[in-house]
Order: structure tokens, then C-alpha cells, then sequence
């Protein structure tokens, strides 16, 4: 085998890799590749709500936005970004999630890519692209005509399912194309509130007066991004592939690199976002993020900046649905190969369609609970995919199995039962704040340490 040494040339643009590897797995990532490969994981991230959220958390915090914006993005950007470095370092999420047990590898993905895909995800960001980018533009007698929405969603399914069809193509579609010109628009915006302020920070609301940092954690766990880097794994990995990397290493090293670039874009954006928000304090009174935004572009451009808005939601939502029709069909296609990737996309942009028409309310009605099920678990599985090396698949097992029974409990509480429970489980610590799985799932890791092997250990991939 031929051996080689490769060494940092600045004036190149190489990317520092292993000192001493194979010629036949080795490929020379340049500088300027690896940015193209974060600003697609980053676009694929960057949804409406991406852009809700921290422009309400800055309106509500005030003169705290910078604490509660340090706790939104430890949530909002650091569980991510480790997510899509855990899925690295496990080579696959069905590697991550066979370490739990095999029967676990086969249901929790699909309630994942399920649930982020076409029965939640997908179709509201259509939706909420017609909310933002057509419905202001129609006339009064048009605005709640469900034909109007029905035509917009099969026009931007279309264009989603012809961009989609290509995931070869995504760099440069999203790396070169897209994402600059989202971070442009937001760069004009920020650079016009500069010239010309907004006002200045007001008082923080009550619920961000008494602790507006954990406040902002909270806010940025529910934004749920961690489950997307779960399913976008797939996709920066298959993509680095492509390139011709397929020593596991490189491969883990790359999409960690990935994973922090489009981190570093993120927390720039919320900043930016965040920073608008605290700004608008003496503008309206809106009742949400959208809301926020709608007035502080209305500030700074007039008309044209309600144009421009529609042109960022529309575009932040364009990106993620191609991102996870991509991510969708590279899944089934391999898991149920009988359709192929083609036909998966075709299938899911259809579907996805469908949903989008029973409108938001509806969709968040059915599918929230079910995130709100899952998501604890992909919490935890994340974390212990980053210690993987400390720990065997019995802590694996009962973290997860303790994670979910609590999860599952709280949400048949929340929605069948009227909260009634609430005084039940409300002794256990951190409920009250949203976040009561976590004493299970440290119980569950301590018995996993201390419960002796009684049957065949799974292997440890």
C-alpha cells in the first residue's frame, strides 16, 4: 500500500487530515469545499423557525437578550451540531441507534424521519411559505381561499421535488447558490439597522426577567433542530462521500468540520435575529416571531421590506424541505429499497403536499405530541453517542428506555388525559420547565453502570 505524507499549504487551501493515510481512500479537501459543504448543512437547518424564534426571544428578553441568546444557543446550535458529530463519529444514525438495541434501529428512525419529514417538517414549512411569502400580496377576498393555498403548495412542491431530485447537485444549489444569497439578505438587513436604528432595548418580559438565560435554553430545545441533524447526517455524509473520502475517519473529520462551520453561522444569525428583536421594543405589539420580523422590516425598507421577508422565508423554507426530501428518500431508498430514491422523493413531495393543505393548526395538532415523545430520546441518545468510549450499550439501553417511557407518559398526559397527571409528575425535578426526562434518563445511565450482564452483549458498533 502507498504511503504518503500531506502537510498544511496555506496558499493551496488544504485542509490539515491525517498525517499518514492510504492513497486509495485519500482526498484533498479544499478549504473553499468544506465551506460549501457548511453553508448547505447550514440552509438546511435554517427554516422559518430558525428565523422566529430568536427574533421573538430578543422582542421578549430586552435588555437580556445577550444572556437569553447564550442559553438559546446552546440548544438551538450546540445539541445539533453535536448531533451531526455524533452521527460522524457512529459512521451512521442506524449504527447510533443499533447501539440501543437492534429492534430500536429499526422503529426510532422511522418515527423520526416520519415525523420531521412529511408528517410535520415538510409540509408547515409550505405552508408557512404561503403565510409569509404569498398571503400578504393577495387581495382581502383571496387571502383565505383554500384554492390560493392549494396552488402555491403545488408550485413550491414542484420546484422542491425538481431540486431534490439531484442530491449529487446539492452543493452547488445550496453551497453556492442558496445560502449566499439568504446570508446576504440578512447581512442588508443588519447593515441598514445599523445605519439607521431601530430604537432601543426595552425591559425583559416576565417569563425572561427571572432567569433569561434558562429561558433561552429552553426556547432553543424546542426548536427541535436536533432531530434534523439526526436525519441530515445521511445527507453531508453521502455528499463528502461523493467527493471521493471514504476512510471512516476522514469521513467522521469532515462532517465534523461541516458540523462546526454551519454551527458558527447559526449563532451569527440568531445574534443578528436576536439583536432586531431587542431593537423593535417601541414598534406594535406583536404576538409572535413573524410578527416581529413583519414590523422591523417595515421599519427599515417600507413595502419593499415586507417583499423581502417573504423572499427570506421563502427561500429558509425552500432549502429545508429540499434538505429533508433528500434526507427522507436517501433513507427509505435504503431501508425499503423496493421504491428508488427518485420515486421516494416523488412519493414524499406528494404526500408532503397533502399535509400542507389540512393546514398549520391541524398539522401541529396531530404531529407535535409525537416530536414532543421523541425528542427527549434523541437528546439523550446524542449524549451518549459523544461518550460512546466510556460507556457499554447497557447504559445505551436503560437511558433510552427510561428517557422514552417518561417522555411517552408526559405526552399521553399532556394530550389525553388534561394534564390531569401533572401532580404526579410533578415531583420530579425540572417538569415544571419542560425538561423532566432528564433525572430518568441519569437514573436509567446509572442502572445501565451498575445492572450486571445477564444476557449476550450487543456489539458496540
Amino acid at each position: 500500500m502507498d504511503l504518503f505524507y500531506i502537510r498544511w499549504l496555506l496558499h493551496d487551501e488544504l485542509v490539515i487530515i491525517q498525517p499518514i493515510i492510504s492513497k486509495e481512500n485519500y482526498y484533498m479537501f479544499k478549504k473553499t469545499e468544506l465551506i460549501f459543504i457548511s453553508f448547505m448543512l447550514f440552509s438546511m437547518f435554517f427554516g422559518a423557525g430558525n428565523l422566529i424564534f430568536p427574533a421573538f426571544l430578543g422582542r421578549s428578553a430586552g435588555v437580556e437578550v445577550w444572556l437569553s441568546l447564550a442559553g438559546f444557543i446552546i440548544t438551538a446550535v450546540g445539541l445539533p451540531i453535536l448531533g451531526v458529530i455524533t452521527v460522524a463519529k457512529a459512521g451512521s444514525f442506524h449504527n447510533l441507534a443499533t447501539r440501543v438495541h437492534p429492534l430500536f434501529a429499526l422503529i426510532f428512525p422511522l418515527l423520526i424521519y416520519v415525523s420531521i419529514g412529511p408528517g410535520l417538517a415538510i409540509p408547515r414549512a409550505g405552508t408557512i411559505a404561503f403565510e409569509m411569502g404569498l398571503k400578504p400580496f393577495l387581495p382581502q377576498t383571496l387571502m383565505d381561499k383554500p384554492s390560493m393555498l392549494l396552488g402555491y403548495t403545488v408550485v413550491f412542491f414542484a420546484l422542491t421535488l425538481w431540486l431534490s431530485l439531484n442530491p449529487s447537485k446539492l452543493v452547488d444549489r445550496f453551497g453556492k447558490l442558496l445560502t449566499p444569497l439568504l446570508l446576504l439578505m440578512i447581512v442588508v438587513i443588519f447593515t441598514k439597522s445599523m445605519i439607521t436604528p431601530i430604537g432601543s432595548f426595552s425591559s425583559p418580559s416576565e417569563t425572561y426577567k427571572e432567569t433569561p438565560f434558562f429561558q433561552g435554553f429552553l426556547d432553543g430545545y424546542l426548536t427541535m433542530d436536533a432531530l434534523a441533524a439526526l436525519v441530515f447526517g445521511i445527507v453531508v455524509a453521502n455528499t463528502i462521500r461523493a467527493k471521493g473520502v471514504q476512510d471512516p475517519k476522514q469521513l467522521s473529520k469532515y462532517m465534523s468540520f461541516a458540523g462546526i462551520g454551519a454551527g458558527i453561522l447559526l449563532a451569527s444569525i440568531y445574534g443578528i435575529l436576536s439583536y432586531l428583536g431587542a431593537s423593535s421594543a417601541s414598534l406594535g405589539q406583536p404576538e409572535n416571531g413573524a410578527q416581529v420580523l413583519t414590523i422591523v422590516m417595515n421599519e427599515l425598507f417600507g413595502q419593499t421590506g415586507i417583499l423581502m421577508l417573504g423572499l427570506l422565508f421563502t427561500l429558509a423554507c425552500l432549502c429545508v424541505c429540499i434538505g429533508l426530501i433528500i434526507s427522507c428518500s436517501q433513507y427509505f431508498s435504503e431501508t425499503l429499497s423496493f421504491i428508488s430514491y427518485k420515486g421516494w422523493a416523488v412519493v414524499l413531495a406528494i404526500v408532503s403536499m397533502i399535509v400542507a393543505n389540512m393546514g398549520l393548526t391541524q398539522i401541529l395538532s396531530v404531529s407535535v405530541p409525537i416530536l414532543g415523545a421523541i425528542y427527549p430520546v434523541a437528546v439523550v441518545l446524542i449524549t451518549l453517542g459523544l461518550i460512546n468510549n466510556y460507556i457499554s450499550t447497557r447504559v445505551y439501553f436503560f437511558a433510552t428506555l427510561f428517557t422514552g417511557v417518561f417522555s411517552l407518559v408526559e405526552t399521553v398526559n399532556y394530550t389525553f388525559l388534561g394534564n390531569s397527571l401533572d401532580s404526579l409528575l410533578g415531583v420530579v425535578p425540572l417538569y415544571d420547565v419542560g425538561v423532566g426526562w432528564v433525572l430518568p434518563a441519569v437514573v436509567g445511565g446509572l442502572v445501565g453502570l451498575v445492572v450486571p450482564v445477564t444476557t449476550r452483549k450487543l456489539s458496540n458498533v
